[in-house]
């Protein structure tokens, strides 16, 4: 299997993807600042689940399918990009009492963590990228190449917990201080709403 020196290596590397900003970081402060924290981790354990799928890909060669075909990568990413405005819309049209409230009892547990599931997997950028970074660290003499996708993977998800989850927190503390507020609120409620239609931009304009 993996070596302490692919190890240190691969965990380093994947630390510092994590902490880079993107897509998936962003998505977890904006819901950890309108959800707070608690419901800012259950968004990581839903995009970590995601992070399973793209393993699975890449390990059985799935993968190969959305960087070769360019139908499924538009497809995929046009349904992505599509959710992430509908999450926009109904974030706008919230008024600051209503945030108040989702942030007082929380949404619940099982829809953020299919939010962070469907973030995840419509993003077929992800599947591409470990198709790409993971193979760099495997070694046929270490063994079956599948084995080694799926152990990588599983530190990849590691760090990612460890950083979005870090991630979270402090989302869900600037969401408590804003929301004693209601201007702060709105403002809150706008800029996470923007933010969402620009992923959702950066996503349907993305290439393979």
């Amino acid at each position: 299997m993996l070596s302490i020196e692919t190890f240190s290596a691969f965990f380093l590397a994947s630390t510092l993807l994590a902490i880079a900003p993107g897509p998936d970081n962003v998505f977890v402060l904006t819901q950890s600042a309108l959800h707070g924290k608690l419901s800012g981790l259950v968004v990581v354990f839903g995009l970590c689940t995601g992070l399973l799928f793209h393993t699975t890909a890449v390990a059985f060669g799935v993968a190969v399918i959305f960087q070769a075909s360019t139908l499924a990568f538009t497809l995929l990413k046009v349904i992505g990009a599509g959710y992430l405005v509908y999450l926009a819309w109904q974030i706008f049209r919230a008024s600051p009492e209503q945030i108040s409230m989702q942030s007082d009892q929380q949404k619940r547990p099982g829809t953020l963590y299919r939010r962070g599931i469907i973030m995840n997997l419509t993003n077929p950028k992800v599947s591409i990228f470990f198709l790409a970074f993971l193979p760099q660290f495997a070694d046929p003499v270490r063994g079956p190449i599948s084995l080694q996708m799926v152990a990588l993977g599983g530190i990849f998800i590691t760090a990612t917990i460890l950083v979005f989850g870090t991630i979270a927190l402090i989302g869900g503390a600037l969401g408590e201080w804003l929301n004693r507020s209601e201007h702060a609120q709105r403002v809150m409620n706008w800029t996470a709403g923007t933010i969402f239609v620009g992923l959702a931009l950066k996503l349907v304009t993305a290439e393979r």
